[in-house]
């Protein structure tokens, strides 16, 4: 049966499940919900995820949601294919399983208030942004960059050597703030600025991109 993933393009836990199943070279079908309708308040949406968020995700019989729960079943499950996104090495893993928390812990509670501010209500016509919050959100975001400049002196990606779930669950919040005042952060920090433009040039992401812009 068909992997199905239901959501939005410029939802960026919807893209992050993509560039996922992208990266692991697997078919899928994307399900448009209009939440302009609120289609994800309604059922049978909120039979695949009772929180009415998007995404939620299909695998035969195997209904998830939570994005960052779906990529690490993706990961795990398709070990095989694509590249690897996890680490066999017990320690290694643990290390990387650190940076996965930082990631939701740290940097999206943060990175995703810039992302609502600078990019989506503007976009979608909510009003105009609100500067005091993102100066606040600016200011704290920095003190955990400044964390992220140093773990990259000590390996390539954040969560090791080579790209894993913990470098592309960042991706889609990046690639918005980029295109925004708040690029700065990022391009004043050389180690973070390399990082940036390493997985945001990454085939999968573009590839994701694409498909989700048709």
């Amino acid at each position: 049966m068909a992997i199905k993933v239901h959501g939005i393009p410029l939802s960026t836990a919807t893209m992050r499940v993509v560039s996922c199943l992208i990266e692991k070279d697997l078919d899928f079908e994307f399900v448009f919900v209009d939440m302009a309708n609120e289609e994800h308040k309604k059922h049978p949406f909120l039979s695949l995820n009772p929180f009415a968020q998007v995404p939620a995700f299909e695998d035969g019989d195997l209904e998830l949601f939570e994005s960052r729960a779906i990529t690490q079943y993706i990961a795990h499950t398709y070990a095989s294919n694509g590249i690897q996104l996890i680490l066999q090495d017990p320690k290694k893993m643990a290390i990387m399983s650190i940076w996965m928390e930082v990631e939701g812990q740290k940097f999206e509670p943060l990175a995703s208030k810039l992302t609502w501010e600078l990019v989506i209500k503007p976009m979608i016509g909510m009003g105009s942004t609100d500067d005091a919050i993102v100066k606040e959100k600016e200011e704290q975001l920095s003190k955990v960059l400044d964390i992220y400049e140093t773990q990259l002196t000590k390996s390539k990606y954040l969560g090791g050597d080579s790209f894993t779930l913990v470098d592309l669950h960042h991706i889609p919040n990046i690639y918005h703030l980029m295109n925004t005042k708040a690029k700065a952060l990022f391009d004043s920090r050389p180690r973070v600025s390399a990082w940036c433009a390493d997985i945001l040039a990454r085939p999968a992401w573009v590839k994701g991109l694409e498909k989700l812009q048709k």
